[in-house]
This record gives C-alpha cells, sequence and structure tokens, in this order.
C-alpha cells in the first residue's frame, strides 16, 4: 500500500530527471524506502540489484556502516559554513589528500559533474585571458562525449539527444574523431585506431590552437556514448599534443574516477597528467553531492593578483559542504584501509567469468570490460529494447538501465561472488527471454 502511495505522491509534486514524464502512465516508479550492501529496497520488501551504482556513483554499498559513522560524526560538529572567507578541517583534509593523490594543486569545489565542467572550462578561458592570450575561447571534444547538461558543459558535448533543443543556447565547439574501438576497421587495433584518430587530434590542433583554449575528454570511457571504450595510448598521445600547441588538456572523470577503471583515476593508466582533473560521483561513495576540480599550480598562480577581477569568483552557496567532504575522506579511507583496487582485479575476475555465458550469446556484440564496468551490445531492430530490457530486469529483482541497444553493468565495488552469479543468471534469462 505504501508503495501505491508514495507513487502516487511523486507522480503529482516530483519532476524526474532524464524522464519524459508521461512513460510513466504506463512504466511505474519503484518507490525505495532503504537500501543495504548492493541492494534496493522497496516497501513491499521486494529488493533489486542495484548494478548501475545509483548512476554509477555507489562504490560501497548502500547505508555503509563506516561512511554513515564518518557523516553521523560530522554532523554533531559542523554541517555547513560558507567557504568564502572561511574553511574548515574536512575540506582542507580532503583538498591535502587530493592533492597527493593526483600531483595537482588548489582543489574548486562545486555540487556535481556538470558544474565541475563548467569550472573546468571558465579556469581555462580565463587563464588565458590572465595570460595575455584573451583569443583563446575556443574547446574541443571528442565525438560522442558528454561532460554534463548545464550549458556551458553541454556546448562540449556531443550528444544529440542532449543537446540539439538547447543549441540556440550554446557556444560552438569542435568535436574530434571518438577512439571508440568499436568504430576502428576490420583487423585494425584498438591502439592503431587511437593513433589514426590522434591525427585528426593534431590536425585541428595545429590549424587552431592559437585560438584553442582546451581539449576535453573522458579518459579511456565515454559513458554517454554506449560505454565507448578505448586504449590509453590516446591519453598519452593527445597530452603531447597539448603540450605542443600550448592547449590545456581537461580530464573529466566524473563517470570514471576512484577506481571505476581498474586504477584510482583512469589517465594513470596512460601515465599522464591533466592540467584541470574533474571528479565527482564516487567521491562520496554515492552519499551527498559533491564536485571538485583539481588544477596545476601554474593555473592557480595565474589568478593571484591583487586586482579581484582576476580572481577566479565563480561560486556556489554549499561550495565544500563539511558533510560531503567527510562522506568524501571516509570513502577515500576504505580505499586505504581495504586495499580496494587489488580486492575489485578479483571481484572483476569473478564477474567476467560468471558473465561468459552472456558474452557467448548470439545476440551479443562489443562484449567488453574496463575495471569495474562491463558493456555489451544487442543485435535488435526494436526501438524500445532499451525500456523492455528495463522492466523486464526489474521484475526480476535487477535494476539495469541500457543506453539504446546497450546494456552495461556498473556495480557497487562491494558486490558479493552470490550477487554476480544472480546478476549473470538473471542477465541470460533476459536475453533467451527477449530476443
Amino acid at each position: 500500500m505504501k508503495n501505491a502511495e508514495l507513487l502516487a505522491r511523486s507522480l503529482a509534486a516530483v519532476w524526474h530527471p532524464c524522464t519524459q514524464m508521461k512513460q510513466h502512465e504506463t512504466l511505474p516508479l519503484i518507490p525505495i524506502a532503504r537500501g543495504e550492501g548492493v541492494w534496493l529496497y522497496d516497501f513491499d520488501g521486494n529488493r533489486y540489484l542495484d548494478a548501475v551504482s545509483s548512476w554509477w556513483v555507489n562504490l560501497f554499498g548502500h547505508a555503509n556502516p563506516r561512511i554513515n559513522a564518518a557523516v553521523k560524526d560530522q554532523l554533531d560538529r559542523l554541517e555547513h559554513v560558507i567557504l568564502a572567507g572561511f574553511t574548515h578541517e574536512p575540506v582542507v583534509q580532503l583538498s591535502e589528500r587530493l592533492s597527493r593523490l593526483t600531483g595537482l594543486g588548489h582543489a574548486f569545489y562545486g555540487s556535481d559533474g556538470a558544474s565541475a565542467t563548467e569550472i573546468a572550462l571558465k579556469m581555462s578561458f580565463h587563464f588565458w585571458r590572465n595570460s595575455g592570450k584573451p583569443e583563446k575561447t575556443q574547446f574541443v571534444s571528442l565525438q560522442n562525449s558528454y561532460h554534463g547538461e548545464t550549458v556551458g558543459a553541454l556546448s562540449v558535448t556531443d550528444v544529440a539527444l542532449f543537446k540539439d533543443t538547447y543549441a540556440p543556447l550554446l557556444r560552438q565547439s569542435v568535436q574530434v574523431p571518438s577512439p571508440d574501438w568499436r568504430l576502428a576497421e576490420a583487423g585494425e587495433t584498438a591502439a592503431a585506431y587511437a593513433a589514426r584518430c590522434l591525427k585528426a587530434l593534431e590536425r585541428h590542433l595545429q590549424a587552431w590552437h592559437a585560438t584553442t583554449a582546451a581539449f576535453i575528454v573522458e579518459p579511456l570511457l565515454q559513458g554517454a556514448a554506449g560505454m565507448a571504450m578505448y586504449h590509453p595510448e590516446y591519453l598519452k598521445g593527445a597530452r603531447a599534443l597539448c603540450d605542443r600547441y600550448g592547449v590545456h588538456l581537461i580530464a573529466d572523470e566524473i563517470a570514471v574516477g576512484f577506481g571505476r577503471t581498474g586504477t584510482l583515476f583512469a589517465c594513470e593508466q596512460a601515465g599522464i597528467r591533466p592540467d584541470f582533473l574533474c571528479l565527482s560521483k564516487g567521491i562520496t561513495g554515492g552519499y551527498l553531492p559533491l564536485s571538485v576540480v583539481l588544477t596545476t599550480d601554474t593555473v592557480y598562480q595565474a589568478f593571484y593578483d591583487d586586482r579581484l577581477a582576476r580572481g577566479f569568483l565563480h561560486s556556489h552557496s554549499y561550495t565544500g559542504n563539511a558533510l560531503a567532504c567527510r562522506a568524501a575522506l571516509a570513502t577515500l579511507d576504505i580505499f586505504e584501509q581495504d586495499d580496494v583496487l587489488h580486492r575489485n582485479r578479483d571481484t572483476a575476475a569473478k564477474l567476467t567469468q560468471a558473465l561468459q555465458p552472456v558474452a557467448q550469446h548470439a545476440a551479443v556484440r562489443n562484449f567488453r570490460h574496463l575495471g569495474m564496468i562491463w558493456a555489451f551490445e544487442i543485435e535488435t531492430d526494436d526501438a524500445l529494447f532499451g525500456r523492455k530490457f528495463y522492466q523486464a530486469a526489474l521484475e526480476r529483482g535487477l535494476l539495469l538501465r541500457p543506453i539504446g541497444n546497450t546494456v552495461y553493468f556498473m556495480p557497487p565495488y562491494v558486490i558479493e561472488e552470490a550477487e554476480m552469479n544472480f546478476l549473470a543468471r538473471t542477465t541470460i534469462g533476459l536475453l533467451e527471454r527477449l530476443i
């Protein structure tokens, strides 16, 4: 009864994100009462394995006792204070730890991934302005890229579904070929295709570097493009090209940071350091909204001046929120104390093995795996495949959100072997039923 009541109230009062609300006339919302580990429970006691980490944010399970304890402790000390003119211990500690982990200096905080993208774009533009190069105002991104849905972030995004409606509001940017290895020619390796795509980036920067502020890229994985994966050599080459032509490199690790690709940060796999690193999603373990942009001392010094107008005056009311920073510190503690990256390698091997029947299914194409991410395409002409697969999975206690005909898994890192087997068995059962 509680499920039906809350569902009706939500439809009457809440405008849900990334949703055509009319679809909920036939596809009911699922009211969630509580979470525990990888499971979400509704008010009738039904449970759903959260195989997408609640939009890729939850790393260590719902209601994690250690993150709970940290947030509760902080709640009795300080919930929030304005970060303009004041500071507090959690934000200082988090900034210091992130600097040690990334090799980048001062941290600037936002609330979500799109905010981080906006901050990085503005910082890059403003850096060049402060450095006597105001003509460097343009940005480059990859084809099929996604960097958020605020106006600046959408300007460097290349997903028509999100972008086309708002085109009159957006600044023009340039897209270069994506190194997504699914686009390689027959017989062409991922590394060779990445090298070919780098040639296109080089041609663009050679011609337009004088007016280009930055190249923004999702390292190793383009999520909204259907979990497009590519070779680390592309990042290495992009770093070299940006250095050669005097262009910033912005690494959007909002989705892939904090262990999702197998290393703490995806850029590590290419052995590079960006000029700007955007982080969000998993930074608080899925608890509270927080994002951060880390940058170099060179960038920071370009804003350090007696003149107010040369400062970076971006802000929002909850910048560096103490509760969110404390959740992030607890998340980093778990990484360090539990040797999470090593444990994830074992988890990934077990789940990859459990998913072999899926990989070998006749309708499955491009089965792929990177760290704690798995994805594959379904060969189908059904334009409604994603919605049908999502609904059928929910009926079997599995939360998935296919992107078109791409099915992917990004489960919390605490998934156990029995839960992996449930995920694999349920998926193969869905394929047998729907395909």
